[in-house]
């Protein structure tokens, strides 16, 4: 009887105890669980599955989920081979698929003339910068100018500009691999399509006042560009220009009006 009361009676509560906690986690997970979209599954069936981050995240299954979302354009995905895309279009609703080359670009310019928060006197590259209060510049979103990109550019399409400091990809030399946007701690590299003639060089979203007090050449939100734009192809996007290639004709209007000299040409 002691036995049983000693050992078997605690075994026997503590079992009890599991099941019950088994019950409830099973409820609350039937309760509380977020139901996936099926589409979201269906297109990263689709993606090429390498998983190389060179869309800009950390992998196919959320780069899916941009999407399906609209945060995302599948032609970020190189791997992915065409009839695929015309799969995932199909599956977004999509019409048609614009195949249509793309190439990186550096959305900053800022470089020696960004201010700095110190001065950075550490070894190695952006991604090491970047650990020490997420670099060395004021602006959050300033290129560090240490060679993260250059180092994973594979056909020397990525360059440290003399005069700025800031990196810059040659538009003869790029193949839209997407290693660069991948190095980037800062994530400020991104794709647009090989035709463009413009791009924004700046990807600092806060207010106008506060991009002066940091960078002498980052986009303040004015909306001239979006007033000058005689297609409607700029639009201010959390305080920050954002070009629709699909409405651009390259006529240069944005560029020359810009008064922080921020649209670059390509």
């Amino acid at each position: 009887m002691e036995i049983f009361l000693n050992i078997i009676v605690p075994i026997l509560i503590i079992a009890a105890f599991a099941a019950l906690f088994a019950f409830c986690l099973s409820y609350l997970g039937d309760k509380l669980s977020v139901e996936r979209d099926p589409r979201i599954d269906d297109i990263e069936r689709n993606l090429s599955g390498a998983n190389c981050g060179g869309c800009g995240y950390a992998g196919c299954s959320q780069f899916a989920e941009a999407l399906f979302k609209g945060e995302a354009d599948i032609s970020r995905c190189n791997p992915t081979p065409p009839e695929n895309k015309k799969n995932i279009a199909k599956i977004l609703g999509m019409s048609a698929f614009d195949s249509e080359a793309t190439m990186a670009v550096v959305h900053c310019a800022g470089g020696n003339r960004a201010a700095d928060k110190y001065d950075y006197q550490g070894f190695g590259d952006c991604k090491s910068a970047q650990i020490l209060a997420g670099g060395n510049k004021a602006c959050e979103y300033g290129c560090m100018g240490l060679c993260s990109c250059v180092s994973a550019c594979g056909y020397h399409a990525v360059a440290i500009c003399k005069d700025t400091g800031a990196s810059k990809v040659s538009a003869n030399d790029c193949t839209s691999c997407g290693k660069c946007v991948s190095a980037c701690p800062k994530k400020i590299i991104g794709r647009i399509p090989k035709s463009a003639k413009v791009y924004i060089a700046c990807s600092n979203t806060t207010k106008g006042k506060e991009v002066m007090n940091v960078c002498k050449v980052g986009c303040i939100g004015c909306g001239k560009c979006e007033r000058t734009c005689p297609e409607g192809a700029i639009r201010l996007n959390n305080n920050l220009a954002a070009i629709d290639y699909s409405k651009c004709i390259g006529c240069m209007k944005c560029a020359e009006c810009c008064p922080r000299k921020c649209i670059h040409t390509l």
